[in-house]
């Protein structure tokens, strides 16, 4: 793309400055991305720039994403890309690794992070097949690093139903990441039956859904939130209140 063409584009929020300029420099693989995906990038990834990572693409197609992130991370990242088509094998450059396997089969993800996990970034731009986005979230959640970032990207397949989807489509992956904010929550919830403790909880950290992506945080965290109360230079953190305020919740509410 010509830099004039590309100074009239109309892309929404802040971008980082790597990406308009790749796409002035790109070379001759195809990268088929939509525009405010550049914005989400930037804010998602921007973080994992400065440092090595761990780095999984779930999606080859015609390669064009491997030289892009390749740029775009730190020279002594490990970058991992799978693709179920065996031809893509071919498309590996220097400083990537390709795998071939299906991203709903659990046992060639489990030898993909015998192999390479932990991971701290994942990417998933794979068949967006809502049922294989959710095995693929699902096998590969618990290998993600402390403070890492799951990316699910095209989720606007969630409304197609030659994907699985259709709108509030149980099995959507959009309908699966309002159950991740339920789980995310359990922390607080009184009714012990409709909605018990979720151990996920101790994980999510932020779950957070743009147009056609969901972007999900990973935060180990044990221990239920804790209010504090600042005043005069003293902090006090109470760390019981949660489990009080839900005990007196429950002795209020005979019904549950």
């Amino acid at each position: 793309m010509k830099a004039p063409a590309l100074a009239k584009l109309s892309i929404p929020g802040p971008i980082d400055p790597y990406f308009l300029q790749y796409l002035q420099q790109s070379g001759p693989r195809p990268l088929t991305k939509w525009l405010h995906y550049l914005t989400v990038y930037s804010r998602e990834l921007g973080p994992f720039r400065t440092r090595p990572v761990t780095f999984l693409e779930i999606g080859v197609f015609r390669g064009g994403s491997m030289p892009f992130w390749r740029g775009y991370f730190h020279p002594e990242s490990v970058l991992v890309f799978v693709d179920i088509n065996p031809d893509c094998a071919d498309l590996e450059i220097e400083g990537t690794h390709v795998r071939i396997g299906d991203q709903s089969d659990p046992e060639f993800l489990a030898r993909l992070v015998a192999e390479f996990g932990p991971f701290d970034c994942i990417l998933d731009d794979g068949s967006h097949v809502c049922a294989h986005q959710i095995t693929s979230f699902e096998r590969l959640w618990p290998h993600l690093t402390d403070g890492g970032l799951y990316m699910v990207e095209d989720t606007h397949t969630s409304y197609w139903k030659a994907y699985g989807g259709g709108y509030r489509q149980q099995g959507s992956f959009i309908e699966y990441a309002k159950d991740l904010l339920d789980a995310m929550h359990a922390w607080y919830s009184e009714q012990d039956t409709a909605f018990p403790f979720d151990p996920r909880a101790q994980s999510l950290s932020s779950v957070r859904v743009y147009d056609s992506i969901v972007a999900i945080e990973k935060r180990w965290q044990p221990d239920p939130p804790a209010p504090f109360a600042a005043s005069n230079g003293a902090l006090e953190i109470d760390r019981t209140w949660l489990a009080k305020t839900k005990a007196g919740a429950r002795d209020d509410d005979t019904s549950r």
